[in-house]
């Protein structure tokens, strides 16, 4: 088999990106009123101008009470200006733009966005201090149309590609946890059961758009948390999806934003500066137990690649390697291990332009030093504090 260059134009679906390299969803925080700003566009327009083949939007919600916190974009008629705008911006640097599209589940905040956040089952919220409701089968049959909706809205506002989130605990993927989903009826039990969701929703986005832009999907190969999510369950979910022909893409990912979230991350844990970010007596509670649930995991380069080789191995759908992809000589690991695409994240945070200086100088060293400083920064506007 010959070896991709990673700076090679490839096909994704009905998409060709000038090169294989995708700037990972980040929630940005800017997105006031649920709106495109300014500083939204400016934002994604760096990281195109810096070289990637695709840059993500990150949570793009497909309902209210969908959204992680109320000032995160709702996909709605309303925001198709704003989004034609940052789809334009990006285009006129020559790369592509996708929206990550999903429900956040019990990871929204019911508090901020003024309705109660939905679980596959009942649970309370630290967060918002409020209950989360166990979705009902109509708020399931609402939230699978209301993903086909916001693809729509995407494709009209000139995306190019959408991505399904199917990760990090949100509305899916507790469905897709036994320990998350305690439900009884045919959401519940089984692993073909609790995967209704996940697949519905795909068939979906699929059903329609078509092949009018890429679809692509997150999917947690694990959660990080005993009794969630495991491998042997998610290489399953996998074959289904790809069985099913509603994907052209999978981003592999881990980790649990409502229960271990520097299971995905890795390096330093930044517990004091998160516990900064939070009003009494959340922040409180970080300071004393902060480190329980912010828990440290070593940093290494392709950390996610030992797990993500299974999934290699059992699939013909192509692959977007995920997690410590930050120099040249990971990229071509990648691409050699037969992943079609590599996605960054915290690297460009750091270095927008990383991209284009990896191209001229292969030797470039990345400047990330994994403080995760930059995670604490989502309840503000998204960054880098050393940059």
């Amino acid at each position: 088999m010959t070896v991709p260059d990673v700076f090679s134009p490839a096909k994704l679906g009905p998409l060709t990106l000038r090169n294989r390299t995708i700037k990972s969803a980040t929630f940005e925080h800017m997105a006031p009123g649920a709106l495109v700003s300014d500083d939204l566009i400016e934002f994604h327009r760096a990281h195109a101008a810096g070289g990637v083949g695709m840059t993500t939007v990150a949570y793009c919600a497909v309902a209210p009470e969908g959204r992680t916190e109320r000032d995160q974009i709702l996909m709605r008629p309303e925001a198709l200006p704003g989004l034609r705008r940052l789809a334009e911006a990006v285009h006129a640097e020559g790369a592509a733009i996708s929206a990550q599209i999903g429900h956040a589940g019990p990871v929204a905040n019911g508090k901020s966005n003024g309705v109660h956040a939905l679980a596959a089952s009942r649970a309370f919220s630290p967060l918002s201090m409020q209950k989360i409701r166990s979705a009902t089968h109509a708020d399931i049959e609402r939230v699978t149309r209301a993903h086909a909706d916001a693809a729509l809205l995407a494709a009209e506002a000139g995306f190019d590609a959408v991505e399904i989130h199917f990760g990090h605990n949100y509305l899916a993927s507790s469905f897709l946890s036994p320990l998350l989903n305690k439900r009884k009826d045919e959401y519940g039990g089984s692993l073909e059961n609790r995967a209704k969701v996940a697949r519905g929703a795909a068939r979906a986005v699929r059903e329609a758009v078509g092949d009018r832009i890429a679809i692509l999907a997150k999917l947690n190969m694990e959660d990080g948390v005993r009794g969630g999510f495991q491998i042997e369950e998610s290489l399953q979910v996998a074959r289904w999806l790809e069985q099913d022909g509603s994907l052209d893409a999978l981003e592999l990912t881990a980790g649990s934003s409502l229960l271990n979230p520097m299971y995905l991350f890795r390096g330093e844990a930044p517990v004091k500066e998160f516990a900064a970010t939070f009003s009494q007596p959340l922040k409180l509670g970080v300071q004393l137990s902060g480190k329980k649930f912010i828990r440290e995991y070593p940093y290494q380069e392709a950390f996610l690649l030992e797990s993500a080789r299974r999934f290699r191995e059992a699939l013909r759908l192509p692959l977007v390697l995920l997690g410590g992809v930050s120099t040249r000589a990971t990229m071509d690991l990648a691409m050699a291990e037969g992943f079609e695409f590599v996605a960054m994240a915290r690297a460009l945070l750091r270095e927008p332009d990383l991209i284009n200086r990896l191209q001229k100088d292969p030797e470039t060293p990345s400047l990330c030093t994994h403080c995760n400083k930059c995670m604490p920064t989502i309840f503000t506007k998204t960054h880098c504090v050393l940059a």
